[in-house]
C-alpha cells in the first residue's frame, strides 16, 4: 500500500506543490527564528564581553549583595598596585595581564584636532580588546596605536609624531596636583550592551577638550608620541566611541594628570592564562587569588558569557524569540489550513482510484493510513526543505552586515532545536491537517466514492466549535485586557506586575492575541460565510456571473472558511508587523523628540562663528542659531545646587527656529531666565523660587581672576563696573519653566537669558554652542549623513562635540526596517501561498459542481460568463478575509505597540495606509491568478460531456 501511496504521490506531485511550499515557509519561518535568537544571544554576549579582548581571565569585584557602602568605596579606590601585576604575571601559566583603564584625549597634528577614547596596552596583542590592522601596539614609552578613523581624520600613518592632551593633564600641569585622575577607572566594563556609557564620570570624555578652564586654546601643549599602529573595533567594543585608541603606559598615565602608572584606579585586570589543562589553570587561578584585594576574585571567560546569556535570556532577548516564533506558529496555521484544502482536493481527484482500491480489497484503514503516510512524506521533505531555507536566509543576513548599522556583529549560530523543532511542528501539523481529508475518503461506500464529494457540517460538530471558539476568545480578550491594564498601571508608577515581572506580561499579551486569533480561525465557519453573504449579495447585483458567484461561494461554508482563514492567518501577519514597525518609528521618534528638544547641538569653547555659518549651510541642517554660553551653577527651591549651562539668544523668537517644544507665550527679556520644567541628570521636576542666581563655578571663577579679566586687577579681588567680584559672576533672574529637554546633557539644566548679558559684560563667554534643526527627508539626504558633514565642519576644533539624537533615530529607523524587510519577506510569501488555497478552493468547487456549470452552459452562459463567475468568487474569498486580516493585523499592531513601546515614551497608533494597500492588492491581484486554472477547467469540458461524467 505504501508503494501504491508513493506511486499516488508522485503523479499529483502538482497538487503537492502548494501544500509543500506551505508547509516550507513556515518551518522556514520558525528555523529562522530560532537561528535569530542564537544569532542576538551571541552578538550581544560578544558585545558585552568584547572588551575583554583575548583574555580568559578576569580580576572582578566579587557581586554580592552582602557587600556595604565601605566594601563598594573600597573596591573603585583600588589602584594599579594593589593588584601586584608584576608578580602576577611572573607566576606560572599567566601569558600576559592587563589592567583596565581607559578615559579620552584630543590628539592633534598641526592645525587638526580628533578626541579619541583611550586604553591601556599589553605585553601582547592578543589581550588588547582591539584589533591591530596595521603596525604593532605600544610596547615602549612614549607610543599611541590610534584608531583608524581618528588617524584619517588627521592624516596621520605609521611613524608619525602626533600630540595628545587631557584635560587632567592640563589641570595637573596648571596646579602642579598629580593625583587629579579624571578618567573612567574600569570604563571598559561598564558600557551598556549598546556600547553606551553607564555612567557619566569620565569628565573629559563628554568634550574631549583640551582647552583651560579660561577658554583659552592650549591643544598646542601636550605631549608628543609616535604613531606606531592603527586600530580597529571589529567586535564594538568601543562602538559608542567610534573605537579605542591604545596608549603606551606612561602616556595614559601623564594623560590621567598623574606621574605614576601604579596610581591609576582600576577595578579589572584581564589575564591571559594557559587553560591547555584544566588542572594547571585551576592552580594558576588559584595562585593568582591569593594576591588580590580583598572582594576580588578571577573568573573565566566562559562564566562571565554564561552569566551574560543567562541575563539577557530573561530579557529582551528572550522576548524578541518568543514574540518572532509566535508569528512562526500562526504561520504554520496558514500551512495547515492550505494542506487541508489540497488533501481535499486530492481526495475528491482521487475518488475513483480510492473507489477501486476499496473494490479489490483495500480496506478503510488501509486508505486512512495510506492518506496520513502521504501528508507524513509531504511534511517531512518540505520541512526539510524549509530549514534549509530558514539557514540559508539567516546566512545571507548576516553575511550582508546589515545589522552592522545597529552596532551588531551577527553570525550564523546553529543549534538543535533550529533543526528538531521546525521539522516536528511541520510534520505533525501535515498529519493534523490530512485528518479530514483522510476520513473522507474511508467513510464512504466504493459506490458512494463514484460521485462527487459533499461535505457538511454536524450541528453537534457546529456547537462544540462554537464553544470552543467562544471560550479562546474570551480568555485571549481577558489576557490582553491584564496586560493593557498592568503596563498602564507601571506607567502611570504604581504597583504592576509590569515592573518586576515585564516578560510575563508581555508574553501574555502575545498568548491572548493568540488565543483571540485562534478562536476567530475555528468560529470563521459561522461569522466568515456571513460576512460574505452580506458582501456578495451587494456584488450579485453586478449581472449574473457575480449572482452565480454569489449562490456558490455558500455552498461550502466549510471550506470557505478553512480558505478565507488560511488568507487571514497571512494578511494579519503582514499588517500586525507593518503596524508595529510604522508605530516603533514614530514612537521613538517621538520618545527622541522629547527627551531632545533640539535635533543636533555643537558646542565647545572654540568654537568659531565662521564653523557655525558653515554647519548652517550643511546640506539637511534647516536652521540653526550660534549662541554663547558659560557654566554656572544654581540652588532650586529645595537649596540643591545644579550645573546650569547658561546659553545668551537674541529673544524667544531665534529659539523657536530650532527648539521643539511650545513656547507659545514665553519671551526672554534682560529680567527673565528660560529654565527647562525637568532635569536632565535626574528626570525630575526643577523646584524653583521667584528668583534664581546664577553663579560661576569657583574653578571658573579662580581661572577668570588668574587671567586677569577686563575690569579686574590679577589677582580678582577688584569689582567691576557690575559690581560683581572679579573672581565671581553672579546673574539674579526671575525664571520661567518650560518642557524642553536634554539641550545638553551633559548639565542638570540649559538655561536660555537674553544675549545682552553677555555682551554688556554681565557675563563672561566660557564656550558657544550652536543649536540646530534637521530636515534630511526634505533636503533629501540620510540622517547619517548630515551628522557626519556637520562633524567634518568642527573638526578642526578640538574643544567642539556634536551630539543629538540624530544619531540614534537613525540607527532605531535602521534596526526597524531592517526588521520589517526579514519578516515582512517571509510572511509576503505565506500570503501567496495562502492565495494558493484559493486555487485549491476553486478547484475542488469546479469538481463537485461538474453537473452544475455543464446546466449552466446548456442553458446559455457562455464561457467568458463562467470565468467571471469563477474570478468574483476568488476575489470575494481573497478581499473580504483580506479586509478582516487588515482590520485585525492593525489592532494587534497597536497592542504590541503599547506593550513594548510605551516603556520608551507615549505610543503611536498609526495605520498603515500604502502597506496595507499593497496587501490587498496583491491579495486580489493573485486571487484573479488562482482562478484562472480552475476556470480553464470548467470550461474546456463541453457540456454534454460533463453532464454525462457527473
Amino acid at each position: 500500500m505504501f508503494s501504491i501511496t508513493l506511486k499516488l504521490m508522485k503523479k499529483s506531485a502538482r497538487m503537492l506543490i502548494p501544500a509543500g511550499i506551505a508547509i516550507l515557509i513556515g518551518t522556514a519561518f520558525i528555523a529562522a527564528t530560532f537561528l535569530f535568537g542564537n544569532a542576538m544571544n551571541d552578538a550581544l554576549a560578544a558585545q558585552n564581553t568584547a572588551q575583554l579582548g583575548g583574555a580568559n581571565y578576569v580580576i572582578s569585584p566579587d557581586s554580592g549583595k552582602d557587600l556595604t557602602d565601605k566594601d563598594q568605596d573600597y573596591i573603585y579606590t583600588r589602584t594599579v598596585n594593589d593588584f601586584q601585576l608584576d608578580r602576577i604575571r611572573a607566576t606560572e601559566g599567566v601569558k600576559d595581564a592587563r589592567a583596565s583603564y581607559a578615559g579620552s584625549v584630543t590628539v592633534t597634528r598641526g592645525n587638526k584636532h580628533a578626541s579619541s577614547y583611550v586604553i591601556t596596552t599589553a605585553a601582547k596583542r592578543t589581550l588588547l580588546p582591539v584589533t591591530i590592522t596595521q603596525g604593532d601596539q605600544p610596547v615602549d614609552s612614549n607610543e599611541i596605536a590610534l584608531t583608524k578613523s581618528v588617524a584619517d581624520q588627521l592624516g596621520v600613518k605609521v611613524g608619525d609624531r602626533v600630540t595628545v592632551n587631557s584635560q587632567a593633564a592640563q589641570y595637573a600641569g596648571k596646579t602642579g596636583d598629580s593625583a587629579g585622575n579624571t578618567g573612567d577607572a574600569g570604563d571598559e566594563s561598564a558600557q551598556n550592551a549598546d556600547g553606551t556609557s553607564s555612567h557619566d564620570g569620565d569628565s573629559d570624555a563628554a568634550s574631549g577638550a583640551s582647552v583651560s578652564s579660561d577658554g583659552a586654546n592650549t591643544a598646542d601643549s601636550g605631549m608628543t608620541v609616535r604613531v606606531v599602529g592603527l586600530t580597529d573595533d571589529p567586535n564594538g567594543a568601543y562602538a559608542y566611541y567610534g573605537g579605542a585608541s591604545v596608549l603606551s603606559d606612561n602616556v595614559i598615565t601623564a594623560m590621567a594628570g598623574s606621574n605614576d602608572f601604579g596610581n591609576l584606579p582600576v577595578y579589572l585586570v584581564y589575564l591571559d592564562i594557559d587553560d591547555a589543562s584544566d588542572t594547571a589553570a585551576a592552580s594558576t587561578v588559584k595562585q593568582v587569588s591569593t594576591l588580590l584585594p580583598k572582594h576580588f576574585s578571577v573568573q573565566s571567560r566562559a562564566a562571565l558569557v554564561e552569566e551574560s546569556v543567562k541575563s539577557m535570556s530573561s530579557g529582551e532577548t528572550s522576548i524578541t524569540t518568543i514574540f518572532l516564533l509566535s508569528f512562526g506558529i500562526l504561520a504554520m496555521l496558514v500551512a495547515a489550513l492550505v494542506i487541508a484544502n489540497t488533501f481535499q482536493v486530492l481526495v475528491a481527484q482521487r475518488r475513483r482510484t480510492l473507489a477501486l482500491l476499496r473494490t479489490i480489497g483495500a480496506n478503510k484503514s488501509q486508505l486512512y493510513v495510506s492518506v496520513l503516510f502521504e501528508a507524513g512524506v509531504l511534511g517531512l521533505i518540505a520541512s526539510a526543505l524549509g530549514v534549509g531555507l530558514g539557514i540559508g536566509l539567516m546566512a545571507a543576513l548576516c553575511q550582508s552586515g546589515l545589522m552592522k548599522a545597529t552596532g551588531m556583529t551577527m553570525r550564523l549560530v546553529l543549534s538543535g532545536p533550529v533543526f528538531t523543532v521546525p521539522m516536528a511542528f511541520g510534520i505533525i501539523m501535515t498529519v493534523i491537517a490530512s485528518l479530514g481529508s483522510a476520513r473522507s475518503a474511508t467513510a464512504v461506500t466504493p459506490l458512494e466514492a463514484l460521485r462527487p464529494i459533499e461535505l457538511t457540517d454536524t450541528r453537534r460538530a457546529g456547537v462544540v466549535r462554537a464553544v470552543i471558539s467562544v471560550l479562546l476568545i474570551v480568555a485571549g480578550v481577558a489576557l490582553c485586557a491584564f496586560s493593557v491594564w498592568q503596563m498602564s498601571e507601571n506607567i502611570a508608577g504604581r504597583d504592576s506586575m509590569a515592573d518586576k515581572q515585564y516578560p510575563l506580561v508581555l508574553l501574555a499579551a502575545i498568548i491572548g492575541c493568540a488565543l483571540i486569533f485562534l478562536g476567530l480561525v475555528l468560529s470563521a465557519t459561522f461569522w466568515l460565510p456571513v460576512l460574505m453573504r452580506g458582501v456578495g449579495a451587494m456584488v450579485a447585483l453586478a449581472g449574473p456571473s457575480a449572482k452565480v458567484a454569489h449562490a456558490n461561494i455558500q455552498k461550502n461554508p466549510r471550506r470557505v472558511a478553512a480558505t478565507g482563514a488560511a488568507l487571514l492567518i497571512g494578511v494579519t501577519l503582514v499588517s500586525t508587523i507593518a503596524t508595529g514597525a510604522a508605530s516603533a518609528k514614530q514612537t521613538m521618534n517621538e520618545a527622541l523628540t522629547t527627551r531632545y528638544s533640539v535635533d543636533m547641538i555643537a558646542a565647545g569653547t572654540d568654537m568659531t562663528g565662521k564653523q557655525a555659518s558653515e554647519a548652517a549651510k550643511v546640506k539637511g541642517v534647516q536652521r540653526g542659531i550660534y549662541a554663547p554660553t558659560r557654566m554656572m551653577t544654581m540652588k532650586d527651591a529645595d537649596g540643591k545646587s545644579l550645573s546650569v549651562l547658561v546659553v545668551g539668544v537674541d529673544g524667544v523668537d531665534a529659539l523657536r527656529k530650532v527648539v521643539r517644544s511650545d513656547l507659545s507665550g514665553v519671551t526672554i527679556d534682560g529680567d527673565s531666565v528660560l529654565m527647562p520644567k525637568y532635569s536632565a541628570a535626574t528626570g525630575k521636576d526643577i523646584p524653583l523660587d521667584k528668583s534664581v542666581t546664577f553663579t560661576a563655578g569657583a574653578a571658573e571663577a579662580q581661572a577668570d581672576a588668574a587671567n586677569g579679566p577686563s575690569g579686574n586687577d590679577a589677582n580678582g579681588s577688584a569689582e567691576n563696573g557690575n559690581g560683581q567680584s572679579g573672581g565671581t559672576q553672579t546673574l539674579t533672574l526671575k525664571p520661567r519653566k518650560v518642557d524642553y529637554r536634554r539641550i545638553a546633557s551633559n548639565y542638570a539644566a540649559v538655561a536660555f537669558v537674553d544675549a545682552s548679558h553677555f555682551t554688556n559684560g554681565g557675563i563672561k563667554a566660557d564656550g558657544h554652542i550652536m543649536l540646530m534643526r534637521i530636515d534630511a527627508e526634505g533636503a533629501g539626504v540620510a540622517l547619517n549623513d548630515v551628522f557626519t558633514n556637520v562633524q567634518n565642519v568642527f573638526s578642526a576644533s578640538a574643544g567642539v562635540t556634536v551630539t543629538g539624537p540624530v544619531a540614534e533615530r537613525t540607527q532605531w529607523e535602521t534596526m526597524i526596517n531592517g526588521m520589517m524587510a526579514l519578516l515582512v519577506g517571509l510572511i509576503a510569501v505565506a500570503v501567496l501561498i495562502a492565495l494558493v488555497g484559493v486555487a485549491n478552493t476553486l478547484s475542488l468547487s469546479v469538481i463537485e459542481r461538474t453537473r452544475e456549470s455543464a446546466t449552466l452552459r446548456a442553458i446559455g452562459m457562455t464561457r467568458g460568463q463562467l470565468r467571471r463567475s469563477l474570478a468574483v468568487e476568488a476575489l470575494l474569498l481573497s478581499l473580504v478575509s483580506g479586509v478582516v486580516g487588515v482590520v485585525l493585523g492593525t489592532l494587534f499592531g497597536w497592542l504590541g505597540s503599547y506593550m513594548v513601546f510605551s516603556l520608551y515614551g507615549d505610543t503611536v497608533f498609526p495605520f498603515e495606509w500604502a502597506t496595507n494597500g499593497v496587501v490587498l492588492g496583491v491579495a486580489a491581484l493573485a486571487a484573479l491568478l488562482a482562478s484562472v486554472a480552475p476556470a480553464r477547467r470548467a470550461v474546456k469540458t463541453p457540456p454534454v460531456e460533463a453532464l454525462a461524467e457527473a
